[in-house]
């Protein structure tokens, strides 16, 4: 009974609070009603919009505000840097500049910005995928490395897509080679680090994914949006790129700073000279001259001439810049003869075999599937053999099965690394050889399986299918797809005046168009006559000459 009183009077408590609420409102508002009734309309819409243009107004004034003081919140996001962005471009930033930077830099940094300066303790493992390569990761025993005579080759990347893992890898076959054991060769992957500056890295490449895979499905204006903002790399953008850089320096700090530092992500690079690494060399990505893609402080390799030009007119210094050659493994480069007399034996003779591996991000979803459809005719007909890696990408596996079924055709599976080999292996084994089916699908559930499935297949595919990443780049025909960034355009270009690739076929008609071709024996015959010609004169050689240039200058500071 004392509880139901207590609520009625609760209930009461509120009523009267709500009502007096109610009243004052009224009593505020019946004014405003009054002279509100008294004006016509045109008035009442002349107050709106000196209202919205009072609001407005202010939201400008803050943004005048926010410019202002942009110079000094710059100056002091900067201040404990190790190298000087702005002396490297060869200008100072704007206020609007500052501004730009200080946000862009919050809103990837925000509250996860790194204080600690201490390298992390780590411990470098038997790779057991790769023979002779050793692979870091966190040391929880807080035991560090153990120093010695000769500091190890360190080849550094950072797991975002499947390009920078593959031109690391690629860079470590020539290490592994050229030390025979004097050294060590160390596979420092950043996101294998486990600490908040691998976390850092892993939510920013998140939504860099989803961006590309947005703007892959949706095509259009979405499209065209995310294509500009990859080529839009001006010098705030390397501002950007090298503060998030000095944020990463942990993950540098724990290697012995005598060691050669060959870095396949400019974050990379940046970070190695950040924690004081003076032997840096940065394999520059694309064809496409950006600021964000070279480092100060690093030698910075190039892979084709245009972007070696492009580079010193921006302002690079020579004395951090050289053209090299393109990222390719060993394996690749030393099997361009024998793999181009095959091509070239089974041209018009045999049925075309398309490799069709999807990117890191897996946004080529859409376009990949229309294509395995709109071949399929061809497929059945014997005409065309189609080997499709779908990575470890569960979507685009799902897609390609979808895809495979839809048009009727049959298809073998592979699964694992053995069962890569194997593959190869068997085609290897006779020109008469060919796969179970004319349909193979590649998926896996481990990272480095879909990126090594690629290299190894392209020993016995006809013509590589692929965006212009950095596959472009490979001793392979190549038809070039649609691509995923604006950017990506000047690599198909590269490829179709080297003579080893097509232009970019934006649409399925023009990829069949180029299929068609490659069926006579005319273009893959060319094709793969340039792809020996550049061989002769060391265009494949970017790695090799990578390797070199490091351990040359590790050697003579020792």
């Amino acid at each position: 009974m004392q509880t139901t009183d207590t609520t009625s009077r609760s209930y009461s408590a509120c009523s009267r609070y709500e009502t007096a609420s109610l009243c004052i409102f009224l009593l505020l508002i019946d004014p405003l009603l009054t002279i509100m009734s008294d004006l016509t309309g045109w008035t009442i819409a002349l107050i709106v919009l000196g209202c919205i243009a009072a609001f407005f107004a202010l939201i400008y004034c803050i943004y005048l505000v926010f410019v202002y003081t942009a110079p000094a919140r710059y100056a002091k996001l900067i201040s404990n840097n190790t190298t000087s962005i702005d002396d490297f471009v060869g200008s100072q930033p704007s206020a609007r500049s500052c501004l730009k930077v200080v946000t862009m830099h919050n809103f990837g940094v925000g509250s996860k910005h790194v204080t600690n300066r201490v390298g992390l303790a780590l411990k470098a493992e038997e790779s057991d995928k790769v023979p002779g390569l050793k692979v870091t990761t966190r040391n929880d025993s807080g035991t560090p490395i153990p120093t010695s005579l000769k500091p190890p080759l360190v080849v550094g990347t950072i797991r975002m897509g499947f390009g920078h893992h593959r031109i690391a890898y690629a860079a470590t076959s020539w290490g592994i080679d050229a030390l025979n054991g004097n050294r060590d060769t160390y596979f420092h992957d950043f996101l294998n680090i486990k600490c908040p500056e691998s976390t850092l890295i892993h939510e920013t490449d998140q939504k860099y994914s989803k961006g590309s895979r947005m703007a892959s499905e949706m095509g259009g204006r979405v499209e065209q949006f995310w294509g500009s903002l990859t080529k839009s790399g001006d010098e705030d953008s390397l501002r950007v790129t090298y503060q998030m850089a000095e944020q990463l320096r942990p993950v540098m700090l724990g290697l012995d700073k005598r060691s050669p530092i060959v870095a396949s992500h400019s974050l990379v690079a940046a970070a190695a000279v950040a924690a004081g690494f003076t032997n840096v060399i940065n394999l520059v990505i694309d064809n496409y001259a950006q600021w964000f893609v070279v480092v100060p402080g690093a030698l910075n390799l190039v892979q084709g001439p245009s972007n070696y030009h492009a580079f010193l007119r921006m302002g690079v210094p020579p004395s951090q810049l050289q053209l090299a050659g393109h990222w390719i493994p060993k394996d690749l480069v030393e099997g361009i003869p024998s793999a181009c007399a095959r091509r070239t034996k089974r041209a018009g003779c045999k049925p075309l075999r398309l490799l069709i591996p999807v990117g890191g991000a897996g946004a080529q979803r859409k376009f990949v599937s229309k294509l395995i459809r709109a071949l399929s005719p061809l497929v059945k007909a014997g005409k065309v053999q189609l080997f499709l890696n779908a990575g470890d990408h569960v979507h685009m596996r799902d897609a390609f099965i979808e895809a495979l079924t839809s048009s009727g055709l049959e298809y073998d599976t592979v699964g694992d690394m053995t069962g890569v080999r194997a593959f190869k292996d068997a085609l290897l084994e006779s020109y008469d050889v060919e796969p179970k089916t004319s349909a193979t699908l590649f998926s896996f559930t481990d990272y480095f399986t879909a990126v090594a499935t690629t290299d190894i297949l392209c020993n016995v595919a006809d013509v590589l299918t692929c965006k212009p990443s950095e596959l472009a780049f490979y001793p392979i025909p190549k038809l070039m797809i649609r691509r995923v960034g604006d950017h990506e355009a000047y690599s198909a270009l590269r490829a179709s005046e080297l003579g080893d690739g097509t232009l970019e076929a934006r649409e399925v008609e023009d990829a069949l168009a180029y299929v068609e071709l490659m069926m006579k024996k005319e273009l893959l015959t060319e094709m793969n006559a340039s792809i020996v010609r550049n061989n002769t004169i060391g265009v494949y050689d970017g790695c090799k000459n990578a390797i070199r240039i490091a351990l040359e200058r590790a050697e003579a500071a020792e």
